[in-house]
């Protein structure tokens, strides 16, 4: 089929040519420029033929960047004038640092986000429905919400995590995982009740999942010792109740980067060298079908977009950004990253602006971020790459009591709609484009959903799986 050239309005104002199916000759869209910022479906030619830009990217030549897995989409031969290639603008960063974030000890980065590499691997057969819908169960611990029998989860849960797993001690790496008692959570099932719910669940093909650490489940793979003993109390774990993998929740001071560790591509940190080493023994050891989730806090991964541990000369935080190459090193064995959009400080998206938690605005600048990919640290010779669509969903609290940071089921509705369709993103411009397969939400929790009538199932879940 010979492909046409329709000329619409984007977003920003400018001309984005888009293929159409016609029988005439296509027309070339404006000439490729070097020093020209494309995103996603925006079309450049060269050498008469034109292309169409997968995600964010700059000075990548189409005609040798148009493989199966490059940037560029080849549309074929085109002929006819070339408009002229208009740039698009600029945003100046702010001049000032809002005091919820650290206090700063690099410049934030002033230059637009440089290209994104394009993801490895195909997306893998996960099991999960095209839109998931995410949730905690509170299996091991009461909090005032009410224990949730595993066969009382409603169905319309996707995956459940399981809260949480911790380890005996900080260091040890000996992951234990064992049912609320009744003392503290009447009327809890017994331990075969709860194997056979979801055995029943998973039949049911809903995946369950050992969540790891927790606010108070701090784990820090010091040593190789602790890494093996990961290994082998979370497979005794997942052996005992039949679960699908395992959710890496790691809050506070489980993950730090060493000073003078400062590439997220090739980190030397031993608690992240041992992470990244257990779970890819798991994955190893349970195969294609081990899903991996993943649930940082927004400081330890978009924030890297300023800070990266440390710092070239230290005095920063070292927790900041250190998700980073744990996502990294596991981005072809990653089901979903989930970011806790939520008990957030302000954090600084790729506008250079900084944004805050109580709209539609902050999930939708934050999400972007993993979707378009970002420079670490202001680094745009190192690139934190995009993670695919299918990979990412955002975290939002399902009520007031659940975390800081809840907001209305309108406005949850307003960012997954402008992530995935482009639409109503408000003063936000987008830079990974729509993205149409968008994997979902996560919430904090389930048992919180039940204590106020199901609001974020019934609103945002019904809505989230109704997008086409």
């Amino acid at each position: 089929m010979i492909f046409g050239m329709a000329v619409v309005l984007a977003a920003g104002g400018g001309s984005v040519y888009v293929a159409s199916s016609a029988s005439a000759a296509a027309a070339c869209g404006p000439a490729w420029s070097a020093t020209s910022v494309y995103v996603k479906d925006n079309v450049a030619s060269q050498s008469g033929r034109n292309y169409t830009a997968k995600w964010w990217t700059q000075n990548e030549s189409p005609s040798t960047h148009s493989g199966q897995w490059d940037v560029w989409i080849d549309n074929g031969v085109c002929g006819g004038t070339t408009p002229p290639t208009t740039p698009p603008p600029t945003t100046t960063p702010p001049t000032t640092t809002p005091p919820t974030t650290p206090p700063p000890t690099t410049t934030p980065p002033t230059t637009t986000p440089p290209t994104t590499p394009p993801p490895t691997t195909q997306p893998p057969a996960t099991g999960l429905p095209k839109r998931a819908l995410i949730g905690y169960l509170h299996a091991s611990f009461a909090n005032g919400s009410g224990y949730l029998r595993m066969a009382d989860v409603p169905a319309n849960w996707d995956v459940i995590n399981l809260a949480f797993g911790e380890p005996t001690t900080a260091t040890s790496g000996d992951i234990r995982f064992n049912l609320c008692p009744a003392t503290e959570c009447p009327g809890v099932e017994s331990e075969a009740a709860f194997i056979a719910a979801i055995k029943a669940k998973r039949t049911a093909g809903k995946k369950v999942l050992l969540s790891i650490g927790g606010q108070n489940g701090q784990v820090q793979l010091t040593t190789t010792a602790a890494r093996d003993k990961f290994v082998s109390s979370v497979s005794a774990i997942i052996d005992k109740y039949g679960l699908d993998g395992v959710d890496v929740d790691f809050e506070g001071h489980s993950l730090s980067l060493n000073t003078g560790d400062t590439d997220f591509k090739n980190p030397t940190t031993p608690v992240i060298v041992n992470l990244i080493a257990a779970l890819k023994s798991l994955k190893a050891r349970y195969g294609a079908g081990f899903v991996l989730s993943m649930a940082p806090e927004t400081f330890f991964v978009q924030l890297g977009y300023q800070y990266y541990g440390s710092g070239p000369w230290g005095g920063q935080d070292p927790r900041a950004g250190s998700y980073l190459p744990v996502i990294h090193a596991l981005r072809n064995d990653l089901t979903v990253l989930h970011v806790q959009d939520y008990n957030s400080g302000s954090i600084m998206g790729l506008d250079n602006q900084y944004h805050s938690m109580g709209g539609a605005d902050f999930h939708i600048a934050m999400t972007d971020m993993l979707l378009a990919g970002f420079p670490v640290a202001g680094n745009t010779a190192n690139v934190f790459p995009a993670l695919r669509e299918d990979q990412i969903a955002f975290g939002a609290p399902s009520s007031v009591s659940a975390g800081n940071g809840y907001v209305a089921p309108a406005a949850v509705q307003q960012a997954v709609g402008c992530l995935v369709r482009g639409t109503n993103c408000g003063s936000y411009s987008v830079r990974s484009g729509t993205n149409p397969n968008f994997r979902g939400l996560m919430t904090w929790s389930i048992n919180w959903d039940k204590f106020y009538n199901y609001e974020f199932q019934n609103q945002n879940g019904a809505y989230l799986k109704a997008l086409s």
